[in-house]
């Protein structure tokens, strides 16, 4: 039989109990400056052994009742809001009531006092300042990216929570205290009811009355799960921005007295004694149930680069040796992925390279306020009657680790609240389905747009979708104000005719099958996929977009050499507009065959392409002279 975790030795210890960790190293530093530094250091090289963050549990993966209150726990999330700073006791002292001695305490990665009567005229105590971020799970993270590689943590107990592990320890727990002559362990005794009441919150989850009515989550996307986490900020905030993809390791804090604290202000045993000033709405905004919002104390933040559970997380890091395996397969990954799209586009190769380009692309810099890198990609004459753009969207969103789909109807548009924007009554962000993450793919379907009015939601709607397309930001409303979030997200529009929002390129979708059940046709396709190839396809988009680029100065002048050529016979042939466009798309195939810098002949095939899609273009305004 498996031993309980609390009792392994070491390499289990700091997961299990990292609060005796902190305050081992307290009690050793005789609470001096450095003991704070110690831990983090401490936690920090414990994470950098090999395999050891899979160790740790996570709460993306691992129901909430299955987590040892005040474990170390791991949560990938996405920074929603950012609450004010707030006081706490870092260090306090406590009097023992039957000797008056006093024992000075640590304060930190604690949400409740241990134990014993807290001395707050104290001249030891220390009053220390932390930070709350209110983090949700990734917004649109696909099912494949919520997977977890074989190696990290599973819960052992497929039927017991530890609520009912607790219970027995009690039990045995009771038996030695009635052969005891000392006073029944009344941590014990709490922490037990503590993990019942968190351990209840799924049930409690499942009743409309109890939380769907009271208590909004507030994530970004409609019909999102997963845990959102008051995640607590002891240094280096300053470094963290909105919106912001993080894995946190932290202390899981789940102590049912952070729920009493909204009904109850009689907060004493709490570590910030001062009293409440915030409204009811504020009250519930902040301290939610723990049950349902946990607290994670941060020991350590790992800022993400991407959300692919297939690579590391930080491929920037040491990126020439983890992409050295990787770019020799690049060519051929992007063969087989060019057919795939080419037999879902029915056979219409030119739309299925623009298609690659654009999922590799990403904002790398800005130049004032012009957004370097995005390419958003308008895919029309896209079939209205049929479900053509749901699959291909479904097709997209295996590829990718994080998307959305919106379907651009009368009734998304003026109904939708995409903006985000400040709730003052109740002091945090209400979010909307346009605060993601950086990388998020955004498919906008346009088919489904009929005629009518839209209203000013509607008109706010698709001015915003018009900024995200252009400049690659967006206007969160703060009531008086707007104020400017940056953002990287790819947009891809598809449509029956050009798009009514602005894009970086059009291609004109040119059939060259025509399946007479085109939704079996595409099952088909799309089942002939093996797991392990679409496996191939999500590592190259996120290798090919994490590459660096550049421009030898001899291509640069052969490049400005054949702009002149081709504008000689006539100057309006080619604008400079065009030319910053085949750069982008020359740019965009160079990463796509794994390649650093411009090559004449990925050059040559720039152009090919761009005049192949003009002339597609140009030939559907024929047809349809109606079109812009």
């Amino acid at each position: 039989m498996m031993a309980r975790p609390a009792a392994m030795p070491s390499v289990q210890d700091w997961i299990n109990n990292p609060l005796g960790v902190v305050d081992g190293v307290f009690a050793q530093s005789n609470s001096g400056p450095e003991w704070e530094k110690k831990v983090v250091e401490y936690f920090k090289e414990k994470l950098k052994v090999n395999g050891a963050q899979s160790w740790v549990p996570s709460l993306n993966d691992v129901p909430l009742h299955y987590l040892k209150p005040n474990s170390l726990v791991k949560f990938r999330c996405m920074i929603q809001d950012m609450f004010d700073p707030e006081f706490f006791m870092g260090v306090y002292e406590t009097v023992d009531s039957s000797t008056n001695s006093k024992v000075l305490r640590c304060g930190k990665y604690k949400d409740v006092t241990d134990c014993g009567q807290v001395d707050f005229n104290s001249r030891n105590a220390v009053t220390s300042e932390r930070q709350t971020f209110y983090c949700v799970p990734i917004p649109g993270e696909s099912h494949q990216a919520r997977v977890v590689p074989s190696t990290s943590y599973t819960p052992n107990r497929h039927k017991r929570s530890y609520e009912e592990d607790d219970e027995m320890d009690t039990q045995a727990q009771q038996e030695n205290e009635l052969n005891s002559v000392g006073p029944p362990n009344v941590d014990s005794h709490r922490n037990v009811e503590s993990k019942r009441l968190e351990t209840e919150a799924p049930s409690q989850n499942n009743s409309p009355s109890r939380c769907s009515s009271n208590l909004d989550l507030n994530f970004p996307l409609p019909g999102e799960q997963g845990p959102a986490c008051l995640v607590k900020v002891y240094e280096g905030w300053d470094g963290f921005k909105l919106n912001d993809m993080l894995e946190v390791f932290g202390i899981l804090s789940v102590d049912p007295a952070l729920s009493l604290m909204a009904d109850d202000k009689e907060a004493s045993s709490l570590l910030d004694p001062t009293e409440s000033m915030e409204t009811v709405e504020e009250q519930r905004a902040h301290s939610p149930p723990a049950s349902l919002v946990p607290r994670i104390h941060m020991l350590y933040a790992q800022p993400l680069q991407h959300n692919n559970p297939l690579l590391p997380s930080a491929v920037s890091e040491d990126k020439g040796a983890f992409l050295s395996g990787v770019l020799s397969e690049l060519t051929s990954v992007r063969s087989e992925l060019l057919t795939y799209l080419t037999h879902i586009f029915l056979g219409d190769s030119l739309a299925a390279e623009y298609l690659i380009l654009h999922l590799i692309s990403s904002v790398y810099a800005r130049r004032d306020v012009l957004p370097l890198g995005k390419f958003t990609l308008n895919v029309s004459g896209c079939p209205h009657s049929s479900p053509y753009t749901d699959q291909l969207y479904q097709i997209i969103q295996q590829l990718v680790p994080s998307s959305y789909q919106i379907c651009m109807s009368l009734h998304n548009m003026n109904n939708q609240r995409m903006v985000p924007r400040k709730d003052y009554t109740a002091n945090r962000l209400v979010s909307g389905t346009l605060q993601l993450a950086s990388n998020t793919s955004l498919f906008l379907d346009e088919t489904q747009l009929e005629q009518g009015q839209l209203d000013a939601t509607g008109v706010r709607n698709i001015t915003a979708l018009g900024n995200l397309i252009s400049w690659q930001k967006v206007d969160y409303d703060f009531n008086y104000h707007q104020m400017e979030f940056p953002c990287n997200i790819n947009v891809l529009i598809v449509s029956e005719g050009r798009s009514l929002l602005p894009s970086d390129c059009q291609v004109h979708l040119r059939p060259a099958l025509s399946p007479p059940n085109l939704e079996e046709y595409l099952k088909t396709v799309q089942l002939a996929q093996a797991s392990s190839q679409l496996n191939k396809y999500r590592v190259y988009f996120t290798v090919a977009r994490s590459l660096d680029y550049n421009i030898s100065d001899q291509i640069t002048k052969a490049v400005e050499e054949d702009f002149v050529e081709m504008r000689k016979d006539d100057p309006q042939s080619v604008s400079a507009e065009d030319l910053h466009r085949m750069l982008i798309v020359a740019r965009l195939l160079c990463l796509s065959y794994g390649q650093t810098s411009l090559s004449r002949e990925n050059w040559i095939k720039a152009k090919q392409m761009e005049m192949m899609r003009i002339s597609r273009t140009q030939q559907q305004k024929c047809v349809n002279g109606n079109e812009p």
